[in-house]
């Protein structure tokens, strides 16, 4: 891998599905960051706009040109767009 992938995690507290995509990425030893939308309506509204979802997770991964965002719930979804970097 020639450029430093980026990983950020919308997600909120309480949220078991958050949790889930945390635990698998820290365990595939893949780094990332947390956007926290509890008690942030407004980071809500930007994934809306974004994604066109209030719902979290939503992982974006990007590198280089190549960025996507995934929305549906389930580690098997972002283990699909990971093949993608990895």
């Amino acid at each position: 891998m020639s450029k430093e992938i980026s990983i950020v995690v919308w997600s909120k507290e309480g949220c078991s599905y958050c949790t889930d995509v945390k635990a698998y990425l820290e365990e595939k030893g893949v780094g990332y960051q947390t956007v926290d939308v509890t008690n942030h309506d407004e980071r809500r509204d930007i994934l809306e706009t974004k994604y066109g979802v209030r719902h979290v997770p939503v992982i974006e991964i990007g590198q280089g040109n190549i960025y996507k965002g995934v929305t549906k719930v389930g580690i098997e979804h972002l283990e699909e767009v990971l093949k993608v970097f990895f």
